[in-house]
């Protein structure tokens, strides 16, 4: 093989590595941002179930649950949780959590991406566990509420008043909101998206 061969060839796999790079690339700041643009457009809780498209379904902007913020804005970088996590939890039923009062027997792509333990296990099995105490503007947090019930939302790029607390993008019955409530709940995750990626 010729030199000129041999160097079109190494640009043409740099050029294939660094396009793959930018497609798996995940941006924490636009995740924040993208979860921003939901306040003001979401502004009920609602927790019924309701039967969605797949992939990409959702329930109307203006209602939704502590899930759909995370869901919303994720896809706006090509990740969709509920094909993502149906398409694990069918290859790992068992894995996943499957509460007493949910009567589940296999996946339901309706809702089972709209539930906090199945989430947090998804982030999991992804390997986007955090266990230090240090928030990132984009990472996710879970929280136990009381009276008893399961929390999630995003890390903003913006602090209390204080300017040592970083607000958290969520909704927890009023609607998307930018609020200081990281510490007001008990956490129990903590997580890094890293890649746009497929279930192990």
């Amino acid at each position: 093989m010729s030199r000129k061969y041999l160097f079109s060839h190494a640009v043409i796999l740099t050029v294939m590595f660094f396009a793959c790079t930018a497609a798996f690339a995940f941006s924490p700041e636009q995740l924040v941002r993208d979860a921003r643009t939901q306040v003001g457009k979401t502004l009920l809780y609602d927790p019924a179930y309701v039967r969605l498209s797949y992939p990409m379904g959702d329930v109307p902007i203006i209602r939704g649950v502590c899930t759909d913020v995370v869901v919303r804005a994720l896809r706006h970088q090509g990740i969709d949780l509920q094909q993502l996590v149906h398409e694990d939890m069918k290859r790992n039923f068992r894995l996943y959590p499957n509460e007493a009062r949910w009567g589940l027997k296999k996946p339901d792509a309706n809702i089972d991406h709209r539930r906090v333990p199945n989430l947090q296990r998804y982030f999991e099995r992804q390997g986007y566990t955090i266990t230090d105490k240090n928030f990132l503007p984009g990472d996710i947090v879970t929280w136990d509420l009381s009276p008893p019930a399961k929390h999630i939302g995003i890390v903003s790029d913006r602090k209390d008043p204080s300017g040592k607390r970083p607000l958290i993008i969520h909704n927890i019955g009023q609607g998307t909101q930018e609020e200081d409530v990281l510490y007001q709940f008990t956490i129990t995750g903590h997580y890094r998206v890293t890649r746009v990626g497929n279930p192990r």
